[in-house]
């Protein structure tokens, strides 16, 4: 199946005016070198987070990451998005619009990893850090807590060297487990839930936050105790 048709698939006859846009729909190539720009800058950041895995795991004996998830953007999400944002159906307006085509998700074992993994990956000299929100000291309304860089990568090619977005969200396991299930929940209805399902989300959000707070005492006694 064409690009072109998967877009008209996805936008529905309302939105067919916006197929008229030459640029976007005929440069199919163009769009598959931006992908392959984004799958480069996604392989980028994630070596660099494995190497400083492992660095910790030689000189600490411990790993602060437990795993990391990774995905781009599918065409479909990508013309929401654009959509969504009423700016420019156009290549160039993904690459000035859109900061998370490429998404890195670290899952952390403690808390105190998130800001050392963080503060590490920004150091780098080839790292250019565009924004920084942290839902973990100002979690969302709904409780929800992560650390959400936006960074840009460069990506040397052939003839020239692009500087790629990359968003890397960084939370623990016990965060994660939240999000991902609040995000299934979320999706199984069409309508708003209830104040009283959001409260009591919301509860667990911050019974996670005392579990995470207990599991990272309860690491640094027992490290205290070997040492």
């Amino acid at each position: 199946m064409e690009f072109h048709e998967i877009l008209q698939m996805n936008m529905g006859n309302k939105n067919l005016d916006v197929l008229k846009n030459i640029d976007f729909i005929e440069n199919i190539k163009e769009f598959g070198i931006m992908q392959q720009l984004y799958r480069a800058a996604i392989k980028e950041v994630r070596t660099k987070l494995e190497i400083l895995d492992e660095e910790f795991q030689i000189k600490y004996d411990h790993s602060p990451i437990h795993h990391i998830e990774y995905r781009l953007k599918s065409p479909q999400s990508i013309m929401d998005k654009l959509i969504q944002k009423d700016v420019e159906i156009s290549t160039q307006s993904i690459w000035n619009n859109l900061s998370d085509v490429a998404g890195i998700r670290v899952i952390c074992n403690y808390i105190s990893d998130i800001d050392k993994i963080a503060a590490f990956l920004v150091r780098q000299d080839d790292i250019t850090l565009i924004r920084r929100n942290d839902y973990i000291e100002n979690p969302k309304p709904n409780g929800y807590r992560s650390l959400h860089l936006i960074v840009a990568v460069p990506i040397f090619l052939s003839d020239s060297t692009k500087h790629v977005k990359v968003e890397v969200q960084i939370r623990t396991i016990a965060m994660d487990f939240w999000a991902s299930l609040e995000h299934k929940l979320k999706y199984k209805t069409q309508d708003e839930v209830s104040k009283v399902i959001r409260d009591r989300l919301f509860d667990c959000a911050r019974s996670i936050t005392q579990l995470d707070l207990e599991m990272q005492s309860i690491y640094e006694a027992i490290k205290a105790d070997q040492e």
